[in-house]
């Protein structure tokens, strides 16, 4: 046995010296921190193990690999390794050979720690001997800059040591990108460091985002006005200035200005299966395609616009015309209480709506850290008498049985406008209103209330209908209350709710709406998160979470970029993607409803703790609804986390 230790150990010895060698050899006209830029010394590097500096682009580029993890922008790498017990010697290590440190320091013989052993000891600790990181191009900011895996703890003494070593081995100065608020907060005021920041990284002008990658044909319609959006129709191709508060189904997006990714109008186009992207002057590149028949491609790295051909535009009425069969949404008209979410679950999607019924189903879930604002629910049967009491029922069936409303879009817009507006100016009943009044006096004395649409006709299997339909925040009085109550009913036939619908074959006449009345929360930070990356496949553990300070009307509406970060529950690691661009905030107005006041201070809104806390909560609310992903509203104040809403993630 010993011998054959010996042996091993002779021969792992001999190995080690023979690769130093070639490795001297092949580096021999590379000085540390000096070579010349010739042919010869970057065709070299190319198969060097590592480098222990880069003199020049040509060599960067020999020892580099380009991948594209933000499907984005092209990002040549290189690993590099510093070894604080060896001097802290640097390797820029060839990833053409070796994609992790972990391999190649194995390969060096520096180590031979493995798997979680090494990870934990040269990513985690502050007393590590090696620093494992990456050096990249950032075509968007064009420039270089190191960075590390967003979990690492790196301290502060060690960043600066990083920062000075690669500066004086590197052909060109290098910025340190951090990606986690940990990052952020340790790489402060280094002196001699420069930072290159998620805002620097922000696309620049002639640039692309994908938002749902997709393939469509329809007729290219170029609008200078994102309220016109409102009248685009199923087989339009829309080109819009800025994101749009709601859209009604179409066949694709463009937008001229970047937008949130998780928008209710980006949301429901990935519920569609329909192309969406951001293109930079897309109104003037594409302006000889407007009004024309097209097909609208977009990929991860670009898309395509090109004229359709006769047999494409035939290929997709047809596909139109057989796409689904009619969906009758769940009804009973028979229950007459008010219940409170905790009397409230699956069972209650037929009379209180499927946002009401999944909010009771988590509140009765008990799941630990998770409070969901207390309620109670003005069914479905309220809504149907108003109608019948108003006679607007007679209307409503008048109207979906006319040849004209069906096929005259501008005349549809206009029938479900007036019947909005006869809604909005029908008489509650005296009972409801008696009711709900007393209800409010005994447990909502004082506070600010929010009314929230809750229908049968959203976050179905196959549709999720978000930001279909109205909520009215912030009600301060009975009165304000009672209208708020007529606002939610009345969305119901929204223009752009109703033609979601018909895409998607659902049965009007049995669509209702309920009321869901709850405590208002005027949120320090609010926003969206989903259960998986909704923009890579296969990071489908990730937790997806848009947020920014004050309400979170706007990480809805898509209007402003927001925070965007990835938890790895994995690796336990967040990494930041973007900071918000709000310059202002909203909150409660104490006369009722919201005002918009200025952003003062930092930008940023979730530290690596709230991250954290948020992550575990949506996975717990995942694994309530059998391990199905969600898409969850959620609300923050004063450390208090509140869920909002969760419904279905529809891919």
């Amino acid at each position: 046995m010993v011998v054959t230790k010996c042996v091993r150990i002779v021969h792992r010895v001999a190995i080690w010296l023979v690769c130093l060698n070639i490795c001297a050899g092949m580096m021999s006209g590379i000085a540390s921190g000096k070579a010349s830029n010739t042919k010869e010394d970057a065709d070299a590097a190319r198969d060097a193990r590592y480098l222990p500096a880069v003199t020049s682009r040509a060599q960067f580029n020999r020892i580099a690999r380009t991948y594209n993890p933000d499907l984005l922008h092209p990002l040549p790498h290189v690993l590099f390794v510093i070894d604080r017990q060896e001097g802290n010697k640097i390797y820029y290590v060839n990833v053409n050979r070796y994609s992790l440190h972990e391999t190649f320091i194995n390969s060096m013989y520096l180590s031979l720690e493995r798997g979680r052993v090494f990870w934990e000891n040269n990513h985690l600790k502050d007393n590590r001997r090696f620093i494992c990181g990456r050096i990249a191009y950032q075509s968007t900011a064009r420039r270089f800059a190191f960075e590390f895996w967003e979990g690492d703890t790196i301290p502060r003494d060690q960043l600066a040591l990083t920062n000075t070593i690669i500066n004086e081995t590197f052909f060109t100065p290098v910025a340190f990108k951090p990606n986690a608020p940990r990052q952020e907060q340790t790489s402060e005021n280094i002196e001699g460091m420069t930072r290159l920041m998620p805002a620097d990284l922000m696309p620049k002008p002639a640039s692309y985002q994908v938002l749902n990658t997709a393939r469509g044909t329809g007729r290219l319609r170029i609008l200078s006005r994102f309220d016109d959006a409102a009248n685009a129709g199923v087989d339009e191709i829309v080109v819009l200035p800025e994101v749009p508060i709601s859209l009604p189904p179409v066949a694709g997006i463009v937008f001229s200005q970047p937008a949130t990714p998780l928008s209710h109008v980006n949301l429901l186009a990935r519920s569609l299966g329909i192309p969406n992207a951001f293109v930079r002057d897309a109104g003037t590149r594409f302006k000889e395609l407007d009004g024309k028949w097209v097909v609208y491609e977009t990929r991860p790295d670009n898309f395509d616009v090109r004229p359709a051909s006769e047999e494409e535009i035939a290929r997709w009425k047809r596909e139109r015309a057989t796409r689904r069969g009619n969906t009758t949404p769940r009804l009973n008209l028979n229950f007459k209480a008010f219940p409170g979410l905790r009397n409230q679950g699956a069972f209650s999607v037929a009379t209180c709506g499927a946002k009401s019924a999944n909010l009771g189903a988590i509140v009765n879930a008990r799941m630990r850290g998770v409070v969901v604002p207390n309620g109670f629910t003005v069914p479905f049967y309220y809504y149907s008498r108003f109608m019948s009491d108003n006679k607007l029922d007679r209307e409503l069936d008048r109207m979906l049985g006319d040849e004209r409303f069906r096929e005259d879009a501008a005349y549809r817009r206009e029938s479900l406008g007036k019947l909005r507006a006869a809604i909005n100016d029908g008489v509650i009943g005296a009972d409801l209103e008696a009711t709900v009044r007393l209800r409010v006096l005994a447990e909502f004395r004082g506070k600010g209330l929010f009314v929230r649409s809750s229908s049968n006709a959203e976050d179905l299997p196959e549709f999720n209908g978000a930001g279909l339909y109205d909520t009215v925040p912030n009600v301060r009085d009975h009165a304000g209350l009672m209208k708020a109550i007529k606002t939610v009913w009345a969305s119901l036939w929204k223009y752009e709710a109703f033609e979601m619908r018909e895409r998607f074959r659902i049965d009007h006449r049995n669509v209702m709406m309920a009321a869901l009345i709850q405590e208002a929360i005027n949120a320090d930070s609010a926003g969206v998160m989903i259960t998986t990356d909704p923009f890579d496949e296969a990071n489908h553990d990730g937790i997806y979470i848009n947020a920014k300070r004050g309400l979170g009307i706007r990480v809805v509406e898509g209007k402003r970029i927001a925070e965007q970060v990835v938890f790895e529950p994995r690796t336990d690691s967040v990494q930041t993607l973007t900071r918000s661009a709000e310059d202002s905030l909203l909150t409660f107005d104490d006369k009722g409803g919201v005002r918009e006041i200025p952003i003062t201070g930092t930008r940023v809104v979730l530290n690596d703790k709230l991250v954290r806390r948020l992550s575990k909560l949506a996975l717990d609310i995942k694994r309530h609804f059998g391990n199905r992903d969600q898409d969850i509203e959620w609300a923050i104040i004063e450390g208090e986390i509140y869920i909002l809403q969760s419904r279905p993630y529809i891919k």
